[in-house]
């Protein structure tokens, strides 16, 4: 019997060494498309800007010179901040609102009677039609933008966080409920658990609208941040500092829709494992 278990451990080593190695194999693979999709991107962009009028459009050999020149003389550092403030304290209450309200809508006939009529309607909003009864209400700095970017945040992460209650298998409930636990213990120790990736996908979503939220916040205030750099620079003719700000918005996009799927990576680890999808 010990022979037997002897000879299994170095095939179960053997195993975990190459799915590491494909692992691995695959992470290369992937950044060498990235990197060659991004190169392919710029190279058009780079032929296409030097066809059209420089005020109408910049390669972006231009843009990296605008955007040295702006880091250097602190203009976009000081947007950038400027921007990041009230874009973190809408996010961070976005989640705080959006994630307990779905799991209540998802997981309360009654609630979601009550209430998720009001979450659709507020996600289908054009919310930039709200933005002058904001400045009305939160005036032209920090509050209008959070409050703005937390609204058009909120609802997705909301709506996500519904559908992914909705779909945690029945029999899971119907066990917990066979044993007896309560329904704070359910909600706690079955149903958040399950709904982590739908959670996520509603906080990647969530970044996206955020960025909306914040820029359109700053070109109706024009005060400070990166949207006012943009409207800055257009109203100056300076496409080069334009779509400076503009790549600087997409970086940080890009950034922070990757620490979530590193964070989900973190608390659900087994959801690669099982979702779909090639490889």
């Amino acid at each position: 019997m010990t022979a037997l278990v002897d000879q299994a451990a170095p095939a179960d080593d053997e195993t975990a060494l190459s799915r590491k190695i494909r692992s691995q194999s695959r992470s290369s693979r992937d950044r060498l498309v990235t990197a060659a999709g991004v190169v392919v991107l710029l190279v058009i962009w780079e032929l296409a800007a030097r066809q059209v009028d420089p005020i109408l459009a910049a390669p972006p050999s231009a843009v990296l010179k605008a955007l040295i020149s702006m880091i250097g003389d602190g203009t976009m550092l000081t947007a950038v901040w400027e921007s990041a403030q009230p874009f973190l304290t809408g996010y961070v209450l976005a989640i705080v609102v959006g994630v307990p309200l779905g799991l209540l809508i998802g997981r309360f006939r009654v609630v979601e009677a009550a209430i998720g009529w009001l979450v659709i309607a507020g996600y289908a909003m054009p919310m930039i039609a709200l933005t002058p009864v904001f400045m009305l209400w939160f005036g032209l700095g920090f509050a209008v933008k959070a409050a703005m970017v937390m609204t058009m945040t909120v609802f997705a992460i909301a709506i996500n966080t519904w559908n992914g209650v909705q779909h945690v298998p029945r029999t899971l409930i119907e066990v917990g409920t066979v044993f007896c636990a309560s329904q704070s213990r359910i909600l706690s120790q079955i149903v958040i658990p399950s709904v982590i990736p739908s959670i996520m996908t509603g906080l990647r979503i969530g970044i996206g609208k955020a960025v909306v939220g914040i820029v359109i916040a700053e070109f109706f205030t024009a005060i400070g941040g990166v949207g006012g750099v943009i409207v800055d620079a257009g109203h100056s003719f300076q496409p080069d500092r334009m779509f400076a700000a503009v790549v600087v918005l997409m970086a940080a996009a890009v950034a922070l829709t990757g620490l979530i799927g590193l964070i989900e990576r973190r608390l659900a680890p087994w959801n690669r494992s099982i979702a779909g999808g090639s490889r």
